[in-house]
């Protein structure tokens, strides 16, 4: 019996952990070593990380497993996109890094798209449109902080901003590096079109490198800090979802979906390369790098934000409930009373999520939801109606027939969820594993240090390693029904 161990570093962004996972003839075993609380905090009007307090963290969870003697080959950090660090070599940070929701860039996306256009952005990176995406941060820093960005000499997303604190090599993984919308993923380089066109300093691109690679060992700092001695730090997917897709237990073929179910619900397919066209730009569908030189051709959609804001209001008020009380309560309450459009511009940063759920009904001519029963089941509800008009969608745009849905992720947990989304899309769900992310980011270290062989092994791997639940498509006539009331709710 052969065995290695690896450490996954995965961030969101409301927590973050620390997952020891060990491969012991080609099955993987996660143990949680070390959890912690993440969030942005609100500074003089602005929305900031405090990445070094979530580098502290890791480093904890780090010295956990030193303390333990386990010998381990290699480590790697995994966190979402768009948001970056901007540093020089004297200066670890030269700025508190914005939060991705973070209101700056309204007016530099509405330039940009006056300025250049959504065709010739488009056509250079093939990545929707969102206002939170990295090139509108940047351009607000050139027009708001251009003393900042005079003494940066380079800018590295989160995760591999943490891999670099790590080992001291700052480059950016290509999986992070597609969701800037300054990537070009057909000459799998940096848009140097999009560079000039929005006069970004050229100097602040790092050297890109594929999923994957091995960037070097821990820095001296590093392993007086932790214990933890001859360990590799690797660029996996750096992007949480690019990781997550790499561990979704589908079978070779090409009838499935995937969908990453968190914070954001991102739901897509796998290609062998990017689908760029006039069709996708106007339906604003996304492709992003994926491990081997395959695109996610997704959609990027607001996820399970709508219930953990709508929580966070509900604690604010004294109503202390989890995540499976919470469901519990939308089981029990009524079917269809009322559905919302998820991605409507106004749930995207609300100042209190169920008040602006209720005025969306009221709008629409619904009953307004009243307890966290009812709120809970209008958030289920319309996320699934959500998923089935993307998926619909999908198939158009790629020309497959998608029987199978794959559900990842901490969203994978919710049965009611899971059922709702067979249900409204009318085909086969398959739920699991939760801890996709952590996986995809260890078994990526695997393929790295040698232990596996290809994404087709990992995937095996991931099907010998974990249960996954199945869901099958129920009550079709009421959902057809609701699918009818849901494509007339876009204001």
């Amino acid at each position: 019996m052969t065995s290695r161990n690896y450490i996954a570093c995965d961030l969101g962004a409301e927590s973050g952990r620390v997952i020891l996972g060990t491969l012991v003839d080609g099955r993987v075993v996660l143990e949680e070593i070390h959890r912690f609380p993440n969030g942005a905090s609100r500074i003089q009007g602005s929305l900031r990380w405090n990445v070094l307090g979530i580098f502290e963290e890791l480093k904890a969870g780090l010295q956990k497993i030193a303390a333990r003697g386990v010998s381990v080959s290699s480590l790697s950090v995994d966190s979402w996109g768009v948001d970056y660090v901007l540093f020089n070599e004297r200066q670890p940070m030269v700025a508190l890094p914005y939060q991705y929701r973070d209101s700056r860039t309204a007016k530099p996306y509405e330039m940009a798209l006056e300025q250049v256009g959504r065709e010739k952005i488009f056509a250079e990176t093939g990545i929707q449109f969102m206002t939170i995406n990295t090139l509108y941060h940047l351009i607000a820093d050139v027009q708001e902080n251009p003393d900042v960005l005079g003494i940066a000499d380079q800018f590295l997303t989160i995760a591999d901003y943490l891999n670099y604190l790590f080992c001291g090599v700052a480059s950016a993984e290509v999986s992070l590096a597609s969701t800037t919308q300054m990537y070009n993923p057909v000459a799998r380089q940096w848009s140097t079109e999009l560079i000039e066109q929005f006069h970004l300093p050229k100097r602040l691109f790092p050297k890109l490198v594929d999923s994957g690679t091995r960037l070097g060992p821990l820095t001296e700092e590093v392993e007086l800090n932790t214990g933890l001695r001859g360990v590799q730090t690797i660029a996996t997917c750096s992007h949480d979802t690019g990781a997550a897709v790499a561990a979704v237990p589908a079978e070779p073929g090409e009838d499935w979906a995937y969908l990453s179910s968190g914070t954001w619900s991102l739901i897509g397919v796998e290609l062998p390369e990017p689908l760029i066209n006039e069709q996708v730009l106007e339906q604003n569908f996304t492709n992003e790098a994926g491990f081997g030189g395959t695109t996610r051709f997704l959609k990027n959609i607001v996820g399970l934000w709508l219930l953990q804001e709508s929580r966070r209001a509900w604690l604010r008020q004294g109503v202390k409930l989890d995540y499976t009380q919470i469901n519990d309560l939308a089981e029990k309450s009524e079917p269809f009373r009322s559905i919302i459009h998820p991605d409507d511009a106004r749930f995207m940063s609300p100042t209190d999520m169920p008040s602006t759920i209720a005025d969306f009904c009221r709008e629409t001519e619904q009953p307004a939801p009243e307890t966290p029963g009812q709120f809970a089941r209008c958030i289920f509800e319309s996320l699934a109606l959500l998923y089935a008009d993307k998926l619909d969608s999908i198939q158009e745009l790629t020309g497959r027939t998608i029987s199978k849905l794959h559900i990842v992720g901490g969203g994978s947990q919710s049965r009611l969820l899971n059922q709702f989304a067979a249900n409204a899309t009318g085909r086969s769900v398959f739920a699991g594993p939760v801890e996709a992310t952590a996986i995809g980011n260890l078994l990526i270290q695997a393929i790295s240090m040698g232990d596996l062989s290809s994404l087709a092994e990992l995937r095996a791997s991931v099907r010998d390693s974990f249960s996954i639940e199945t869901f099958k498509s129920e009550n079709s006539a009421e959902w057809g029904n609701a699918r009818q009331r849901f494509a007339g709710l876009r204001m």
